[in-house]
Order: structure tokens, then sequence, then C-alpha cells
């Protein structure tokens, strides 16, 4: 080479400073394939990485590190919550366990009546149930929480359901291997074969409810028992043992006026009446029993008792109180289906124990008692029953000869008749019915008339009137006529 020429090394210098640009160029295309090819590096190690956050503790705005829980003042809240919301639990379910209604009656007299009050029936009541198992135990308790305006007070008095609270149950109950029950305390008993008619049944009934115009339900009253009942393949026996009488919720003379034999006339609110009521326990006890079987759709039974009269049927001629006579009954039933309809049969014999002969005019007689009757649906919907009903004194002549001058006898064989017709309307929602007694041997009467609209599944309305009619003033439903009255109902369930 000639470096002397200067041409020849301007060009040499100019191609040299070419390749040199051209091989940088393709120099950095090949780095940015790469970079493009290759994968990007984790998150914090790449040129740009962010630094890592400091603690909350540490960093530029620290605050105090929070307490323990229970030393800040929240866990005592805390707590308090968690036991309102367990109150708030068990309450709910407690409620929901709960069953009942809540009822509402008025009714007025539609005679005069100047020994009574012109309102029969002004009351509020609010039914509460609960079932609580306990293994195989059943525990049930009922109670009705009752404001009754017609009431001459709300003084508790449970065994005659009067006061602020009558309690309709209260009972445990359970199995005994595999052939008995056994149910000890407050309890709704009832057998028989009788439409509103009662031989062989005697359990308590509430006949003011009756007649006044409360659900046909409180007819029956409580009674505190012992029930046991045994099962086999032949027959079934229940054995009831009242330890201490339970009489009937007898007709209160300060809401019905009634006939009192001891004056010969009616009474009311402002006379007196206090009957002489057995008390004693395990002395004045009562003892029922049933044996019964099922033999081709026949139900047959065979009853026994030993107690006294339910409802005061006599009175001490020295002192004038009214007595519960010592009674023995025993009597049978038979209930089965005949064509369309069915047939019931029913007989009973009380052997008043106060008077074997017959010859004491202030004790009941014995009596002899049958019941025939029949019912059927006559047409969808509409349905029909009829009884004949027999009361027998059975020592008539002895009470007749003993008789004291002034005082009535009853008739030899008194003779009483029912009808009951019942109709369905509505799609079933609508009831209409009338019940009638009548006795031709003692020329009086009785109508029950219902109307009643299941308006939704909770609420109820219902009307309804008692009429008595009588020819004389000392026969049973004669005494009543003053006492004829209407009511409305309305009743919400749950």
């Amino acid at each position: 080479m000639n470096s002397g020429n200067p041409a020849r090394v301007l060009m040499l210098l100019a191609t040299i400073l070419a390749a040199s640009h051209v091989a940088g160029q393709e120099s950095e295309s090949r780095a940015d394939e790469q970079r493009r090819e290759a994968p990007p590096l984790p998150t914090g190690l790449g040129e740009e990485r962010d630094q890592p956050p400091l603690p909350s503790e540490l960093g530029e705005e620290t605050g105090t590190p929070p307490l323990p829980a229970g030393l800040d003042g929240d866990g005592e809240d805390e707590k308090e919550r968690e036991t309102e919301a367990r109150e708030r639990g068990a309450l709910a379910r407690f409620a929901s366990s709960l069953t009942g209604f809540w009822d509402t009656r008025a009714g007025v007299r539609l005679r005069e009546n100047p020994d009574q009050r012109a309102t029969s029936l002004g009351e509020t009541r609010l039914q509460l149930s609960r079932d609580q198992y306990a293994g195989a135990a059943l525990i049930r308790l009922t109670a009705d929480f009752v404001y009754d305006d017609v009431a001459a007070g709300h003084e508790l008095q449970p065994e005659q359901g009067r006061g602020w609270m009558d309690l309709r149950e209260a009972y445990a109950g359970g199995t005994l291997g595999d052939h008995a029950d056994l149910r000890a305390g407050r309890q709704i008993l009832t057998w028989g074969v009788g439409d509103l008619l009662f031989l062989n049944d005697l359990f308590p009934k509430d006949w003011n409810s009756f007649f006044t115009g409360r659900d046909v339900e409180y007819l029956k009253a409580p009674s505190d028992a012992v029930k046991l009942a045994l099962f086999s393949d032949w027959a079934n026996l229940d054995i009831v043992y009242t330890p201490k009488f339970d009489p009937d919720r007898f007709l209160d003379n300060r809401r019905l006026s009634l006939f009192d034999p001891r004056s010969g006339r009616l009474i009311g609110r402002h006379d007196s009446f206090r009957p002489s009521r057995p008390s004693g326990w395990f002395d004045d006890d009562e003892w029922a029993f049933r044996l019964h079987r099922t033999v081709g759709g026949w139900e047959a039974a065979a009853y026994g008792y030993r107690g006294f009269w339910k409802s005061p049927a006599g009175f001490d001629p020295v002192s004038g109180r009214p007595l519960f006579p010592e009674l023995s009954a025993s009597g049978g039933s038979l209930r089965g289906p005949v064509h369309t309809g069915i047939v019931s049969l029913e007989t009973s014999w009380y052997r008043s124990r106060d008077d074997l002969a017959g010859a004491n005019p202030f004790l009941p007689n014995s009596q002899f008692r049958f019941l025939a009757g029949y019912e059927q649906e006559l047409v969808p919907d509409l349905m029909l029953g009829g009884q004949y009903y027999l009361e027998r004194t059975l020592d008539f002549d002895a009470l007749t000869r003993n008789l004291p001058e002034g005082f009535s006898a009853p008739d030899e064989n008194r003779h009483l008749l029912t009808v009951r017709l019942t109709l369905l309307t509505h799609g079933q929602y609508v009831t209409w019915s009338l019940f009638t007694f009548a006795s031709p041997s003692d020329e009086d009467a009785y109508l029950r008339g219902l109307w009643s609209w299941k308006a939704t599944d909770a609420w109820t309305l219902s009307a309804g009137f008692n009429l008595f009619e009588g020819t004389e003033r000392s026969t049973f439903f004669g005494q009543f006529e003053d006492n004829t009255n209407a009511y409305l109902a309305v009743r919400y369930g749950f």
C-alpha cells in the first residue's frame, strides 16, 4: 500500500467506517430480537423493579398495633352480641314450637232476665300449647290466658276453670314396653258413643261453656288423673285413677239462672249456691275402667266407674248445702256400620250408693240409662244424625212415697230425642249446623245453632245461638228459658 497517496487512504477509512456502521446496526437488531424472544424476568428482578413494601408497622404512617381480643373493649361487646343472638335464637325456636289460637267472643241474652247481666258472653282468650319430648316420653302443656268480662272476678280457680288462666293440659306420658302406655297429670278424657249425650263418660264437663256459646271443645273439662292403657291381641283395657274427686264445672248461678229444688224457684247471680264437695286426697278418689275391642268394623266396649255424681245431685236437708252423693256405674256400648250409616247403642246402670233403697227424696235415685243413635250422609256434604235417650228412675215408688209436700217428683221415664243436621257449603269452608234436644216427657227443648266460615287457614268467623223452651221451670231445659242467647266469635289459629 502506498501510504503516500491520500486519496486511497480516505477511501480505505470510509470503507471501514461503513462496515462498522452496518455491523452495529445488525448487532442492535439481533439484540432487539433476543429481547423480544427472551421470557420476562420474575417480578422484582427486572431493570426497573419496585422495592418490596415495608410492613405496616414500619412504614411512614405507622399506627399503634392492635391489642389482643378482650383487652380493647370490643371483646366484651362481642360476647354480649353472641349471648343476645343465642337468646334470640332460643326464643325463636321456642316460639316456633308453640301452637294454639286467639279467640274472642261476645254474646247477649235474647230474653229479659232480671237475675243476670244482659251480656251472656264477653271474653278473649289466648291458648298456648307445647309438646316436649324427653327420650320416648312426651310432656304436654296447654294453657288458656283469659279475660272474662262477665265473670264476677278473676281470682284463679283452676279446678272450676275460673280466673285469668285455665290450665287445660299438663301431663307426661310414654310407653311401658310393647303393651302399655302411661299418662299422668291434667288431661282431657272421653269415651262412649253418644253425640253430646254421656252415659258411661263420667269425666268432667263444663256446662257453663256449653250453654253460653264457647266452642264445643270446652264442653270437656280436664281431669287430674293417671291413665294406664293396656293392649293385647284379645282386647284393650283403659284404667283411669283420679286421686281427688274432679267434679263437673257445674251450672254456675252467677252466669246462668237455674232451678233450685231447695227453694223451688229460679236463682241468679245474687243468690248463694255453695255445694259441699268431697275433697280428700286418696279418700275421695275415682276409678274408671273401659274394656274395648273392634271386631269386623264394630267397636264394642264395657265400662265401670266408682266415685261421685259429677254435678250436685242432692242436698242436705239440715244445712241446705248441695251435695255430690256417691255413685257407681257400669255399662256397655256398641258402634258399627249398618247400610250406609253408623249405628250407636249404649247402656248404663247408675247405683246411687248413698240411697240404694231409693227412699231418700233429697238424694238422687238409682237409674237405668239407654241410648240408640244413627247417622249418615244424605247427600254429599249433608249429614243427618238422630238419637233416642231413656233415663229411668229405678225406685220410683219408694221415692214418691217419701216425697215431702211441695216437692215435685221427676218423671219415672224421661225420654229425650236429638237431631243433628250439618251442611257444608262453599267448598266445605262454611258450616251450617243445628242440634236439637227435645223431651216429650219434660215438655222442654234446646236448640243449638252454629254458622262457621273458615276464611283462611288461620282465621275463622262464627255465629250461633242457644235457644231454650219449656212449660215448667223445674225441668232441665225449661229452667234455662231466660238464658237464651246469641253470640259472635272470631278465632286466629297458629
